[in-house]
């Protein structure tokens, strides 16, 4: 052996008396202590002299996707894999909200997150991040059917009519813009409730009634609101929770 060591998982295996694959999902999955501290990376080398614990109640069974709930502060890009400051950027075990019934935070739930819900850099608000397919493939592949939940500051003056126009009758690169439900909140604050809305919409709508958007701030996503999450901060959607 050398004097780096041999890798954490093969020193677990001959501890578990299992597999090297086993071995590393035990330590992926947090089940594993290294001079007692909890460490993910399978790939850790370790030497005799480090003590390697089994934690109890390890698994060595494959860890359950996470769904992730964050609240995306304003001028933070939302997309996977772009370039500049990006809202992934937010997830970290020092910015989790804990709960009851959430999972504990492993590193892992944060490699392959799919985004569901894309928002406007400038925009603020609730973002999904998924590693479950169900949960993609009903935010995305059927999102038209799930109903988003903004509030927009605007500024200027709404042409006669422009209310019933935001409502429905307008169109968004040339297309007949969804149906929605559309009303003052207060003075230069409008509630949108809408379906299959694109980024840029919002902002296109109101340009086209005599109104500027001066902030965007999404609140629900399906029967999932954002709640008292505070900006830049996180959680995990919990087991009984639904879109």
């Amino acid at each position: 052996m050398s004097e780096d060591g041999i890798r954490l998982a093969k020193r677990v295996a001959e501890l578990a008396g299992c597999s090297r694959a086993e071995a590393e999902r035990y330590i992926a999955n947090g089940g594993v202590s290294v001079d007692g501290a909890v460490v993910e990376d399978p790939a850790t080398r370790v030497t005799p002299a480090q003590a390697v614990v089994l934690l109890p109640g390890a698994s060595s069974q494959e860890a359950p996707p996470v769904t992730i709930l964050l609240h995306k502060p304003s001028g933070m890009n939302s997309g996977v894999g772009v370039r500049g400051a990006n809202a992934l950027e937010c997830l970290s075990a020092d910015t989790l909200v804990s709960g009851h019934g959430q999972p504990r935070f492993l590193k892992r739930h944060l490699a392959r997150l799919t985004l569901c819900t894309p928002l406007e850099t400038d925009a603020s608000g609730l973002l999904v991040y998924s590693q479950d397919f169900r949960v993609v493939r009903k935010l995305l592949d059927d999102g038209e059917r799930v109903e988003h939940e903004y509030v927009v500051d605007v500024s200027g003056g709404i042409q006669e009519g422009g209310l019933a126009l935001l409502n429905h009758g307008l169109t968004f690169n040339g297309k007949p813009v969804n149906p929605m439900k559309v009303s003052w909140q207060s003075e230069g604050r409008l509630r949108f409730a809408a379906k299959g809305v694109r980024p840029g919409q919002i902002e296109h709508m109101c340009a086209a009634v005599g109104l500027t958007v001066t902030d965007i701030k999404r609140l629900r996503v399906g029967r999932m609101s954002m709640g008292g999450l505070p900006v830049g901060q996180w959680r995990y959607l919990t087991d009984y929770e639904r879109f």
